[in-house]
């Protein structure tokens, strides 16, 4: 089998390493990769938005499959585009895609399903939302209502911050993202993602994960993509993940469908675990990075034939099993990231790094030139770490982490520190 992946991050790293491993793999195609796929993938470009040239790569190459990693060309139907032109596809269409591309669309339907989630108002202009805002609690949370490469999110803690961030969104702060803004509660207790995916009718659930949003220790600084994750999530009980399923995965699933845009893909239930029980924060339609490169450290099934099924709807006919051994990432990221920052800045050491076997390193922005491996975006590489314990599997990471010689990034050092005091606690 001939496979297109679309997507060059960390994400598109772990899935191409895993897709690599199924034994009914015959080319891996990737566009348009990085240089840690290109050592084992053809990596080659091609303009996303121009679907037509996707089509014609995919008939020109023989390609049996395709699978979409990034949101972006989700949102913008290039799975609804291979679909119309008979092409075997992972990823929702346009319609489903707004799930993550549009906030205030996925509140509404929280609304009409009955979701639980956070109490919420949808603004398309600044006076209103500010007039809303005004008679709220503080802390509260204001969303750009679009695509903002998980940077659209402000936690408000004082009514001026938040009438602020407001003005911000609306000024173009996040782009054509923040054309409308979504107001919500603040919600407390402990965060955890889970992932699912879904035919448009049947679901598997997959695994749960908890992510590290803020770029420095102690979860201080502005919010990122991501700067490291674990899986699974020690909040995550049998019985929490059977009510998320129950209370929030399902009846989405219904809803979709009962809407006409069957959600096909794999969901990205962002969580808020309360006192009252499980809350959906968000949701995004295509594995979460890091979160993506920990799923696929612990899967111990072949990929190809689950995300098959999620494609043909047969679904119900596969199932995925897990390592038992919990696995981390830690993100190393250039200096300035998520503001600005420079490129080009030469990496070394990363094959020392990677020398434990329950190691691996996934690129997210590298490039190589002239057999030197450059960064080329702000979150670079991913040093994951599979073991016994969280614990372990922290220290695996970290090891390899030391090993790495580039002056220009930087980490966190405190990835998985609540999973650890945990297993400290037991």
């Amino acid at each position: 089998m001939n496979i297109l992946l679309i997507g060059s991050g960390g994400r598109e790293h772990a899935l191409a390493w895993s897709l690599a491993k199924s034994p009914v793999l015959n080319e891996l195609y990737v566009a348009p990769g990085n240089a840690g796929i290109e050592q084992f993938a053809k990596c080659i470009e091609l303009d996303l938005t121009d679907h037509r040239s996707v089509i014609e790569f995919c008939r020109l190459h023989d390609i049996n499959f395709v699978v979409i990693g990034p949101e972006g060309p989700l949102v913008d139907g290039l799975s609804d585009s291979l679909t119309h032109a008979e092409l075997c596809v992972f990823g929702p269409s346009s319609a489903a895609a707004r799930l993550e591309g549009s906030k205030g669309f996925t509140k509404d339907m929280c609304a009409r399903a009955n979701i639980p989630t956070a109490a919420y108002g949808r603004f398309d202009n600044a006076e209103a939302a500010k007039a809303y805002t005004r008679k709220q609690d503080m802390p509260i949370v204001v969303k750009a209502d679009g695509l903002a490469a998980g940077k659209g999110v402000i936690i408000a803690m004082t009514m001026q911050e938040a009438l602020d961030a407001i003005d911000s969104c609306f000024d173009g702060a996040f782009g054509d993202a923040g054309a409308e803004v979504v107001v919500e509660e603040f919600l407390e207790g402990e965060e955890a993602s889970f992932f699912v995916l879904s035919d448009g009718v049947n679901a598997l659930p997959l695994a749960t994960a908890q992510d590290h949003k803020r770029a420095f220790d102690g979860d201080e600084g502005p919010n990122t993509g991501g700067m490291g994750a674990y899986s699974p999530a020690p909040v995550m009980t049998d019985d929490m993940t059977e009510r998320v399923m129950e209370e929030i995965i399902r009846p989405t699933i219904t809803d979709m469908k009962a809407q006409g845009c069957p959600f096909k893909g794999v969901l990205y239930a962002g969580l808020m675990i309360t006192k009252d029980g499980p809350k959906l924060i968000e949701y995004n339609v295509r594995f979460g990075d890091p979160e993506c490169q920990v799923l696929m450290m612990r899967l111990k099934t072949d990929l190809l034939p689950i995300l098959l099924g999620c494609a043909e709807g047969t679904l119900d006919l596969v199932d995925a099993e897990w390592h038992n051994d919990p696995a981390i990432t830690v993100v190393m990221a250039t200096n300035g990231y998520p503001g600005s920052y420079d490129k080009h800045s030469e990496i070394k050491g990363v094959n020392e790094a990677a020398h434990d076997p329950d190691v691996e390193i996934f690129h997210a922005g590298t490039v190589s030139n002239d057999g030197k491996l450059l960064a080329n975006g702000g979150r670079v590489l991913n040093i994951t770490a599979r073991a016994a314990t969280v614990s372990q599997a922290r220290e695996k990471a970290y090891a390899a982490v030391e090993k790495i010689d580039w002056p220009q990034g930087f980490y966190r050092k405190d990835i998985g520190w609540r999973a650890v005091e945990r297993e400290q606690q037991n």
